[in-house]
């Protein structure tokens, strides 16, 4: 038969305290004397006592639990950035409830529903969905729970973000191809996200700076950005365009994983990168350095921008009132091997 497992009213009798004293030793909120703590103490290292945290979190009406939500798990992106978000939290001894939306809205709006269920003390949502964003439902989840929205914005939108400068990053690798003699260059995207219409904007912007006309055959786009498909999707998108009679000589892809499928097309389609078609990615992750030839990319900082969010719910979760802020982290290009110069004679 198993052993009973050891109750705080167990330490009290062995420290021949009363419970309320064992609780004030444990939660250290009340003084009490050092004779009586070496007791409880003493008692609770020798009948191995291992407190309820859940119980103990509700009776403060915290369960010190933090909701983090994500569109895949898939891009390497988010794993990284999930890792900063644990290690700061773990640290201030919260636990992380991870869940995966496959990029789906309504299960977003799911999730979050469960999450504030399940009580938790506050929810980082990296990456939402644009009709989560723009329909209001992000501000309305503000006024219940302590939220943190990564790499998602809408002007006006009463939310705390943190992001990071993609519209700078974006700028820093098209202009990069341009500087390289690029001006027939493919946009490559998923659907439905903050961060791709956000690159898309950059390059429309910049066609129009350079006052250089946009071939629509070079805005492709893919059904999903952040699944295990997006390579093989990008693979094949990237084939396509290629067929065409004005094939780009450059790739500017919105992810990593795209990247990586956009080489293999550019590869199976018989052609080399970068001698024939150079490509940028975005991201930095691992993957952009397992390549061959290595990726040339942008840095988005992903362990910190985990670290300033988990820092900033934190903060917000200390004190509700906290005034709502926009984080903005710089993003910088990697150039590796994938970007040749034209010869522009």
């Amino acid at each position: 038969m198993e052993k009973n497992k050891v109750t705080i009213q167990d330490v009290a009798k062995r420290a021949g305290v009363s419970i309320t004293t064992v609780s004030r030793v444990m939660n250290k909120n009340y003084p009490v004397k050092e004779s009586t703590k070496i007791k409880v103490e003493k008692a609770i290292e020798e009948l191995n006592f291992t407190p309820n945290m859940l119980a103990r979190g509700l009776i403060r009406n915290k369960t010190y639990t933090i909701g983090v939500i994500v569109p895949s798990i898939a891009n390497l992106f988010f794993p990284t950035v999930v890792k900063g978000i644990e290690h700061y939290m773990k640290a201030h001894g919260y636990t992380i409830f991870l869940s995966d939306t496959e990029g789906d809205a309504k299960e977003e709006r799911k999730i979050i529903t469960t999450l504030m269920d399940r009580q938790v003390d506050g929810i980082i949502i990296i990456d939402p969905r644009n009709e989560n964003i723009k329909n209001g439902y992000l501000e309305e989840v503000t006024k219940k729970i302590p939220l943190v929205v990564i790499n998602g914005y809408s002007k006006g939108i009463k939310c705390h973000f943190v992001l990071n400068d993609q519209e700078m990053g974006t700028y820093d690798a098209l202009n990069y191809l341009l500087e390289c003699g690029h001006k027939n260059v493919a946009f490559l995207r998923g659907k439905d996200s903050y961060s791709y219409d956000l690159k898309e904007k950059v390059y429309y912007d910049i066609h129009e700076k350079h006052e250089m006309v946009i071939n629509q055959e070079n805005v492709v786009i893919i059904e999903d950005g952040n699944s295990i498909q997006t390579s093989d999707l990008s693979m094949a998108a990237v084939m396509k365009r290629l067929e065409s009679n004005n094939p780009p000589s450059a790739i500017f892809a919105c992810n990593d994983t795209m990247a990586v499928g956009a080489m293999n097309g550019i590869k199976k389609a018989g052609l080399r990168v970068p001698e024939d078609v150079s490509i940028i990615g975005y991201d930095n992750t691992m993957i952009s350095q397992l390549t061959e030839p290595k990726l040339t990319t942008v840095d988005q900082n992903m362990y910190e921008l985990g670290q300033k969010s988990a820092r900033r719910l934190h903060e917000i979760m200390k004190d509700k009132n906290e005034s709502f802020m926009r984080i903005v982290l710089e993003n910088s290009l990697i150039k590796r091997d994938t970007v040749t110069i034209l010869n522009q004679d």
